[in-house]
C-alpha cells in the first residue's frame, strides 16, 4: 500500500468543505491518511478517538457526502480518486470487495453508491433521520471476523471476552463464516452470539449425578428412565449383582 496521501485543492478549499467545523475537517484529513489504496477505512471509530472527533463530526462528513457509509460500518472517501492517483505497481486493491461493488465511479472520479438514487415522487420526510440513525449505529461498532462482517461495540466485545475467555474468538469467527457462507444477516451480532451459546448449553447432554444412599427412594428406581448408574454405589454393593451398570 502506498505511504503518501494527497488532497485536491478543489475539494478542501471548496465552500462546502470550509463551512464545516475545524474538527470535522481534521477528521476528514486523518481518515484520508489512514485509508487504503481505494479510499476505504475500516476503523473510523478508532480514528475519531485519535483526533478527538465527535459523532457529530462524522455525521457532518456523511451528510455532506465527503465520506460514504456502508452497512458494515466501513466508510470510503467519496473524492478519493480526485485526491489521489497511484501507479499500478504501487496500488493494492482494497479487501472490501463487497462494498466496492456497491460503488460507481463518476466521470469526474468521485464515488457514488449504486443505491443512492431515490425514485422521483417518493416522499423523503424521515429519510435524513433514518440515515443518521443507521450511521450512528454502524460507526459505533468495530468490525471483526475473517470476512469482516461481524459488528460489535467495544463494550460488547469486552463482555464476550469475560463470558467466554477461552473461545470468544472462535465464537466470533463462527458467526463470520456462517453469515458469509449462508448469506445470512443479523440485526444484533452480540445478541446472536449469546443466543447461540445458550442454545449450545441447552443441547448439552445432561449428566445425572448418582444420589446419596439416604436420598435414594423407591420411586427413583420405579421410573421408566431409571438407569443403574443412578443408584448410589453403596446400595448397588448391598444388592450385589442385581443392578449392573452395563
Amino acid at each position: 500500500m502506498a505511504e503518501r496521501r494527497m488532497f485536491a485543492k478543489t475539494i478542501v478549499t471548496s465552500d462546502a468543505f470550509l463551512d464545516m467545523p475545524m474538527s470535522a475537517r481534521c477528521l476528514y484529513f486523518t481518515l484520508g491518511m489512514f485509508a487504503d489504496d481505494d479510499g476505504f477505512v475500516n476503523s473510523p471509530k478508532s480514528i475519531m478517538r485519535q483526533v478527538g472527533a465527535t459523532q457529530d463530526d462524522m455525521q457532518i462528513l456523511i451528510a455532506k457526502k465527503f465520506v460514504l457509509l456502508f452497512d458494515s460500518g466501513v466508510i470510503v472517501i467519496k473524492h478519493w480518486r480526485i485526491n489521489n492517483y497511484l501507479r499500478s505497481d504501487r496500488y493494492k486493491e482494497t479487501t472490501y470487495i463487497e462494498e466496492k461493488a456497491e460503488l460507481t465511479v463518476e466521470d469526474n472520479g468521485s464515488y457514488t453508491k449504486n443505491n443512492d438514487g431515490i425514485p422521483v415522487g417518493i416522499p423523503m420526510v424521515d429519510h435524513c433521520e433514518t440515515q443518521n440513525s443507521i450511521g450512528k449505529d454502524s460507526i459505533d461498532k468495530n468490525i471483526y471476523g475473517e470476512f469482516k462482517n461481524v459488528k460489535l461495540k467495544e463494550e460488547e466485545f469486552n463482555k464476550l471476552k469475560e463470558k467466554f475467555p477461552k473461545d470468544y474468538k472462535d465464537r466470533i469467527e463462527a458467526l463470520s463464516v456462517y453469515m458469509r457462507s449462508k448469506g445470512k444477516t443479523y440485526k444484533d451480532h452480540y445478541a446472536t452470539i449469546l443466543s447461540w451459546a445458550r442454545k449450545e448449553e441447552r443441547e448439552k447432554p445432561k449428566v445425572i449425578e448418582p444420589k446419596k444412599y439416604k436420598e435414594f427412594v423407591k420411586e427413583d428406581y420405579e421410573r421408566e428412565d431409571f438407569k443403574a448408574e443412578q443408584m448410589p454405589q453403596e446400595l448397588r454393593e448391598r444388592l450385589g449383582g442385581m443392578f449392573n451398570a452395563g
